[in-house]
């Protein structure tokens, strides 16, 4: 199937007289005949679904159809998008690992490995997404185990050369993870350039109404850790706590990972999406291929006029063809990123704040790739954890601003963008 048809169909195949839609499996537990056939399912020689903490069906169904999307052998959702990429992280990492990851990437996440990760003895190296093969091989260390980045980082909009960062990552017998956020699998798939584990926020366009809070995770199943097994002992060696295990031999490439994740991860943090947020989330994905392009074409006509708008300093938008990530967005992007610009007002931050309070149409809000379009500055919101140095080094300067156009007509949103400027 193509992807139009995958977001409406993938995941999910009613059988006759079943519901056309999702069920929504709105159960805590589930009921068996015997011990034996639940004992099954603990052992891990069945499948099926015993407590909803770990898996559910109505999640797997639309686990299933992102995992489609992306072109993975299996996934999982979280109660979030930072639940998806801490599991991601920490379903290889333990103690006294290591971690090298882009600096341009969301604030939550750079909090969550640089702040939280390290708490927990899992040490970090940030390294510019414009570094050289030898740069990034200078940060890699003899217990590092990933190699993390952002497509489209959220709110910098540098774009991620996932061919370079996968070659490092494999030289170095580490999978690449990519959270793939913002282009969503429609306009990138990450997988087919080179990386082991796709990572998104559902949260934003893939549900895309603002309606539930979500995460997944996806596996390319591609990445062989039998073959760097002295580095993933979780995966390569018995897991004790679960039956002695070891879950690469049982199940593969293909399954090692998620199922880990799963009955290890989910089992003892438990931050499992509720079916009835899988459910809108579904809703969301059936119409994805339709929204993104319109996302796009705002994002690109807004982006272009702040591109020529005398009050403006700069314009962060890789569609645009003076923009530093214009290359390699044509090359991993050819059908345009999203509907997402980043831009600098002349004069700072005080002039930031009078431009948003000024905005009639455009929301001011924590939130990013929605139908609706809202607009924040990060240093002041998302990523006022940082200090002046770290937002520097994201590419964030104070008086940022990052507008997220939704699916209106372009030249309201325009309209609206002129007469804020007008008013500063």
């Amino acid at each position: 199937m193509n992807k139009e048809t995958k977001c409406i169909l993938a995941g999910y195949t009613p059988k006759n007289g079943e519901p056309r839609q999702i069920p929504i499996i709105q159960s805590t537990t589930f009921k068996y005949d015997t011990s034996e056939d639940m004992g099954k399912l603990f052992d891990l020689e069945a499948s099926g679904y015993f407590y909803t903490r770990l898996q559910n069906p109505t999640n797997d169904y639309v686990a299933a159809k992102i995992a489609a999307l992306e072109g993975g052998t299996a996934a999982m959702l979280t109660s979030s998008g930072q639940a998806a990429n801490f599991f991601a992280l920490f379903n290889i990492c333990e103690c006294g690992s290591h971690i090298v990851s882009s600096s341009s990437i969301y604030g939550g996440t750079f909090n969550l490995i640089a702040v939280t990760m390290k708490k927990m003895g899992i040490d970090v190296t940030f390294v510019s997404p414009d570094a050289t093969e030898e740069e990034l091989d200078k940060a890699f260390k003899e217990n590092t185990k990933a190699l993390f980045g952002e497509t489209i980082a959220n709110p910098a909009l540098t774009v991620l050369d996932i061919e370079k960062f996968a070659k490092v990552a494999h030289k170095h017998g580490v999978p690449l993870i990519v959270d793939n956020t913002f282009p969503t699998p429609i306009n990138c798939r990450p997988i087919e350039w080179g990386a082991d584990i796709v990572t998104h926020s559902t949260t934003k366009y893939m549900d895309g109404h603002g309606a539930a809070v979500g995460g997944c995770i996806v596996d390319s199943g591609k990445f062989d850790w039998m073959a760097h097994k002295e580095k993933f002992p979780g995966l390569c060696t018995p897991d004790e706590s679960y039956h002695g295990i070891t879950y690469a031999t049982k199940f593969g490439n293909e399954g090692a990972f998620i199922t880990k994740c799963t009955a290890q991860l989910m089992r003892d943090f438990g931050s499992i999406q509720s079916p009835q947020n899988a459910f809108l989330l579904n809703l969301g994905l059936e119409s994805l291929h339709v929204r993104m392009p319109k996302h796009v074409e705002n994002g690109q006509a807004v982006a272009e006029f702040l591109n020529d708008h005398p009050k403006v300093l700069c314009v962060n938008y890789p569609g645009l063809k003076t923009d530093k990530y214009y290359k390699l967005a044509k090359k991993y992007l050819p059908n345009g990123g999203c509907g997402v610009v980043s831009f600098v007002i002349k004069g700072g931050r005080f002039e930031a704040e009078s431009f948003m309070k000024s905005l009639k149409l455009i929301a001011i809000e924590t939130h990013v790739a929605d139908a609706r379009s809202c607009c924040l500055n990060p240093a002041t919101s998302t990523h006022r954890q940082l200090t002046d140095e770290q937002l520097k080094e994201a590419g964030i300067p104070a008086g940022l601003i990052r507008i997220s156009c939704g699916i209106e007509n372009k030249e309201d949103l325009i309209e609206d963008i002129k007469q804020a400027l007008e008013r500063i």
